[in-house]
């Protein structure tokens, strides 16, 4: 489902990728670990073909990244923590104004509603105008509208942040719901208890390098570490900070 190999990117002399390199499979939660400025978004966003690598290539469902990315933008949904929302629409207007764009029928788009109202509570939201929302509402709405089209690859990019306490837990159980078969979830986050709960596996990035990759049992037991929180440091110790300059 998705496969990175040796991918860089370079702002002049600062590297915010460097040569990194792995996979991810159907029916798991993948998750990208790191600090701020470790290089998790600048990848996010070469996956999603919004910015090109300097080096190296990717596929994201089958697709190159390079010669298919409208291939790509239809198979993927895509969630941060700054989405905004039209604030004179509805959820269910966003959300129809959405599926439209991807062709989906009328009948399509209202089960489908149905469908994402049960698992993500939307509840009121759905006919609330975007502009009245809390934080945690126009963010289920944002994560609805990313998945309309159930699309095979889903990329939750600090997605929790800000988030109150129900609406944190909602996104997690909508997370932890998603695996199946033929699924990919990319969970990129800062919050080790996010990583600790929902991913499968977890690649920790830290100054633009992969610095290892693994499931959370296999990095606890690679460095000796109880908590995923103390392996991370026993990592990135001596490591470089903030990207690496040439």
């Amino acid at each position: 489902m998705l496969s990175v190999q040796q991918v860089g990117k370079t702002y002049g002399p600062f590297h915010a990728l460097r040569d990194v390199t792995f996979s991810a499979q159907g029916g798991e939660v993948f998750g990208l670990l790191g600090p701020n400025g470790a290089g998790k978004t600048t990848l996010l966003r070469i996956l999603a073909t919004l910015l090109r690598p300097d080096s190296g290539q990717a596929q994201v469902a089958g697709f190159d990244i390079t010669r298919d990315p409208e291939a790509i933008r239809a198979r993927i949904g895509i969630v941060n923590g700054g989405m905004g929302l039209p604030a004179r629409l509805t959820g269910r207007e966003v959300l129809q104004s959405f599926a439209r764009l991807y062709g989906l029928t009328r009948a399509q788009t209202d089960a489908r509603i149905t469908e994402l109202d049960d698992r993500l509570e939307l509840g009121r939201t759905l006919d609330t105008r975007a502009g009245e929302y809390s934080t945690g509402m126009k963010q289920k709405v944002v994560i609805a509208r990313a998945v309309i089209h159930d699309p095979p690859v889903l990329i939750l990019d600090e997605a929790a942040s800000g988030l109150d306490i129900f609406a944190r837990r909602t996104l997690l159980d909508f997370v932890q719901a998603s695996r199946a078969p033929g699924r990919l979830t990319v969970y990129s986050t800062h919050v080790m208890s996010e990583v600790e709960e929902v991913c499968d596996r977890v690649a920790i990035l830290h100054g633009g390098a992969l610095i290892t990759l693994g499931t959370l049992n296999g990095i606890l037991d690679a460095t000796g570490e109880r908590t995923l929180e103390r392996a991370f440091f026993a990592l990135v110790r001596g490591q470089p900070t903030g990207g690496a300059h040439v």
